[in-house]
């Protein structure tokens, strides 16, 4: 009797401590909700979901991206130049990879060497792909005190912000879990590299309020260039936040005011064309940011494509191992009498 009071209580108890962590988990959605970033669409991937898989005519489109435009500021220090070449990624011949590790700009620091000085060498492939500044003090006095980040784990480090209620937050994380949904980060970096547009522009009202201008144009009223717009308190007139110099409007960063300019448009990279001369893939803004989006997502998870495939071995394994061992509490137990 005592036992079962005491398994009882403890039940309720973690029942009581389930719901107090779903009540401040539900607290806390509305101020991860109110953050004020922009609205990030899923677009869909090859390797979204339970079975998706990168594709590696991407990927090597991706680093072509990467190589041509992006490399020019960020590095990869957290993937080898091997990398390149193992199975899984873009998979390029290993001598290419080899020859382009020794032509890359950016040499490996090294030694000392016998005469006890520091050198520089060309890449080996077990050498990191290096970026093209040796420092961030560096990398800031070249791009105006602005510091370009390594897009190693760019794709893990950045995330839509939930954009639901509160009482929604919860079944959209469970949809997720089950979906296998895993790419926020790549749809931010899409979002990100095509969504540099001109700066809003907006008519004060009479109350003070700012007022997007439509297709309906702004009439007589004074036109004002805003960045954001930051809503006024207690009766007070709507705040336009300006384009800062040095800074491009960007429609998916939050705050909309961003240091790195449009990078890409169409035609910024040459695609590999058929024998007829014939682009395999348009080259086109959307077709560029995807690839490269696509890249860094594998940049982030190199074993991706292997962990997803260990997975469902892993599961199937288990499903072998329930049905046999029922199977043999079945035999064994039958010979009881009850």
């Amino acid at each position: 009797m005592t036992r079962k009071t005491t398994a009882s209580a403890f039940v309720s108890k973690s029942f009581v401590a389930a719901g107090l962590a779903a009540a401040v988990l539900a607290s806390a959605a509305p101020a991860h909700a109110a953050g004020g970033g922009p609205e990030i669409p899923r677009i869909g991937w090859s390797f979204d979901g339970l079975t998706g898989q990168f594709d590696r005519a991407q990927l090597q489109r991706g680093f072509q991206v990467y190589q041509n435009v992006c490399s020019a500021c960020h590095g990869l220090e957290r993937l080898s130049w091997r990398n390149l070449v193992q199975p899984g990624g873009p998979e390029f011949p290993e001598e290419a990879v080899k020859a382009l590790a020794k032509d890359w700009p950016n040499k490996i620091p090294d030694g000392p060497n016998d005469a006890g000085e520091m050198f520089e060498r060309d890449a080996l492939l077990s050498d990191r792909i290096l970026g093209p500044y040796k420092n961030e003090k560096a990398a800031r006095a070249a791009q105006n005190g602005a510091y370009p980040p390594d897009l190693s784990l760019i794709a893990r480090a950045r995330n839509p912000e939930y954009k639901g209620s509160a009482l929604g937050h919860g079944p959209h994380m469970l949809k997720d879990i089950l979906t296998g949904y895993q790419a926020g980060g790549e749809d931010y970096l899409y979002a990100l590299l095509t969504g540099y547009t001109d700066v809003p522009s907006y008519v004060r009202e009479e109350n003070g309020h700012l007022k997007l201008v439509g297709a309906e144009g702004a009439g007589d009223k004074p036109v004002e260039q805003c960045a954001s717009v930051t809503p006024g308190e207690d009766g007070k007139p709507d705040v336009c936040n300006a384009l800062a110099d040095g800074m491009n409007y960007n429609a998916a960063f939050p705050g909309h005011q961003i240091a790195m300019p449009a990078i890409l448009a169409d035609g910024a990279v040459d695609y590999p064309k058929d024998a007829n001369g014939v682009a395999l893939v348009p080259a086109t803004l959307d077709q560029h940011a995807r690839d490269v989006a696509a890249f860094l997502a594998w940049a982030a998870d190199p074993h991706l494509n292997q962990r997803k495939a260990t997975g469902w071995q892993a599961l199937l394994f288990l499903l072998v191992t329930t049905v046999l061992l029922f199977l043999g509490k079945k035999r064994i137990w039958s010979r009881i009498e009850h």
